[in-house]
This record gives structure tokens, C-alpha cells and sequence, in this order.
């Protein structure tokens, strides 16, 4: 005989059924936003827009894009650290704010991206260009390598600014190779890439998208690329990895990704990585992405976890390794 005590108990079972199933169909109900730490028209801005038409098409809502600058794009992460963990309030971001601020700022930041933001897709890899003047004796990485080691001590190479990506890319290059080549830290990529021109400094760690035009213009040279494989972009430039023995398994990115609030349902991360993915292989978007060095690099939600993991303990040793502050 059914009692009032057993169908309270079966409603109780089904309803802790429900959220599950409930948040993939209720999602999304309501406008998304997706915070951007960078001014309109930067590379992590430039993602987000192109994300915003077929996330938009897939769940039926309006994506607002919000730019937030400010503290290395620490804001707009904290914020969306801090709240609803519901998918309506998402991150477009590099990896600086989510895998490399953290061991430059530590007690100063206001959120642990390891505990309090959730991976959700990674949009695609950023390779660092190694660029020279054209003027310089070095064509490829074995004769970059080749040419520090010759010259110990007398070279240096620029960034568009300390703890960047691009100065790790260059850190790594210096201990495995087992050279020293000082680093110069500059305000922005322009500049950066642009005193190499003129002799200022040796190389540059830099962006496609930075050096590209003075690569075009004949005053730079690109002479390697710091991922395993040869981008898209560049087919006749080398890995930096082929520059020694020493450089074996030399890997530097910076990437750019989405990220959502800790504790968003498992579910709706399924769904926007699975949306994103999808935008990823359409050639309407990857072919806007190439020409900003942007090379698309879709992953399975666990698998980008695993990545980001894997970027987190690398960026943290180098750091520590190449004793950067930000007071250097």
C-alpha cells in the first residue's frame, strides 16, 4: 500500500534526477555574456566575436560581449570567478590571466583560477614567431642557436612586456639550449618587433600578427616558430625545437580559450565546447582566425583540462627557473 511517506520519497528520487537532465534543457533561457580582460579589436576580442554568431545560432540568445581591461585582464577573470557558476557569464581570455598570472602575482590576485574557473574549450594556439633583422646572419633555428653561442652574453631579445608568453618562449629557449640571451621587455608587441628593425635588439618573441607586416616588408625575417609543428601560416619556417639537441621537446604557446565560473554543470560545458568545436571547423571561422596567428586547436572538455594542467605546471616552472618579477 502506498503511503504518504513512500510518495514523498519517489518524488524526492525524481526530483534528484532532474537537475541534470533539467540544465541541459533549460540552457540557455537567458542572454550569455562573455567577458573579454582586453580593448576591442585585440586578438582574445576578435575570438570572442567570432564565437558570438554560432553560439548565438546554437542556444537561441542573445551573446553579449563585455570588455573589461584592466590588471593583466585580472577584472574580467575575477568577475567571472566570482560568479553564477550557470553558463550565463563566460570568459574569453589567453593564458596569462588563467595559467601564468597567478605565479606573478600570487597573494596580490583576488581569485585561484585553478580552483574557481572551469575550462570549458580551447579556441586555438598562439606559436611565437622568432623574428631577426634581415640584416642578421641567422636563417633558420640551428643557426639562431649557433649564433648565440657565439656571441655569449652580446645578444638580447624582446617582448611585448614581463611574464608574457613570449618572454617564457624565450626563458625556455635560454635553459634548454643552455645560452643567454637577455630579454628586453617592451610595451606592446609594435615596439617590440619594430627596434629589432633597426638593430635595437637581436630577436623578438613575437605574434604572427605583430611581426607579420614587417616580415612582408623585407625588415624582418622570421627564423622559427616556437610550437612542435610548422604553422599553417609559415610552412618554410622551422620549429625552434630543431635549433639544438638540447631543444628537443621545446614547446612554448600562448592560447587563447573559454572558461566558465567553477561549478558550472558538467553538461553545459559539454554543450559550449561541443558548439565551439563545431564553429572551429567551419572554414568561415577558421580562416578569420589563421591570419591574427591563430592556429584552431578544438578539444574535448577533458582533454583541454588535462592541457591546462600541463600549461600551468610549465609556466610556473619557468618562472621560477628564470627568477621573473615583475620588479625585474
Amino acid at each position: 500500500m502506498l503511503t504518504r511517506r513512500h510518495l514523498l520519497a519517489g518524488a524526492a528520487a525524481l526530483a534528484a534526477g532532474v537537475p541534470k537532465a533539467g540544465a541541459q534543457s533549460n540552457y540557455a533561457n537567458q542572454p550569455i555574456h562573455i567577458l573579454v580582460g582586453y580593448a576591442a579589436g585585440g586578438g582574445v576580442d576578435i575570438v570572442a566575436r567570432l564565437l558570438q554568431e554560432p553560439l548565438k545560432s546554437a542556444l537561441g540568445q542573445p551573446i553579449i560581449i563585455e570588455n573589461r581591461t584592466g590588471a593583466s585582464a585580472m577584472l574580467a577573470t575575477g568577475a567571472v570567478a566570482k560568479a553564477q557558476p550557470d553558463g550565463y557569464t563566460l570568459l574569453a581570455c589567453a593564458s596569462g590571466e588563467v595559467a601564468i598570472n597567478h605565479f606573478l602575482f600570487k597573494e596580490r590576485m583576488s581569485y585561484d583560477p585553478a580552483k574557481e574557473l572551469v575550462p570549458i574549450a580551447l579556441i586555438g594556439i598562439v606559436p611565437c614567431v622568432v623574428v631577426v633583422a634581415a640584416t642578421t646572419p641567422v636563417h633558420n633555428p640551428k643557426e639562431l642557436i649557433d649564433y648565440a653561442r657565439a656571441n655569449p652574453g652580446k645578444l638580447s631579445f624582446s617582448s611585448s612586456g614581463i611574464g608574457n608568453p613570449q618572454q617564457l618562449a624565450g626563458e625556455l629557449m635560454n635553459t634548454m639550449a643552455g645560452i643567454q640571451v637577455l630579454h628586453v621587455p617592451y610595451r606592446g608587441s609594435a615596439p617590440a618587433v619594430t627596434d629589432v628593425a633597426t638593430g635595437a635588439v637581436t630577436m623578438s618573441f613575437s605574434s604572427l600578427a605583430a611581426a607579420l607586416p614587417l616580415i612582408q616588408a623585407g625588415n624582418l625575417r622570421a627564423v622559427a616558430v616556437t610550437s612542435r609543428e610548422r604553422m599553417p601560416q609559415l610552412p618554410d619556417v622551422a620549429p625552434l625545437s630543431e635549433g639544438a639537441p638540447g631543444l628537443a621537446g621545446y614547446e612554448l604557446l600562448n592560447w587563447f580559450a573559454m572558461f566558465g565560473t567553477a561549478g558550472t554543470p558538467p553538461e553545459v560545458v559539454e554543450r559550449l565546447n561541443g558548439i565551439v568545436n563545431t564553429a572551429l571547423k567551419d572554414p568561415a571561422i577558421s580562416d578569420k582566425l589563421l591570419p591574427q596567428g591563430i592556429v584552431p586547436k578544438p578539444m574535448k572538455v577533458a582533454e583541454f583540462k588535462a592541457f591546462v594542467d600541463s600549461e600551468r605546471t610549465k609556466f610556473g616552472k619557468i618562472v621560477e627557473q628564470a627568477n621573473i618579477k615583475l620588479s625585474n
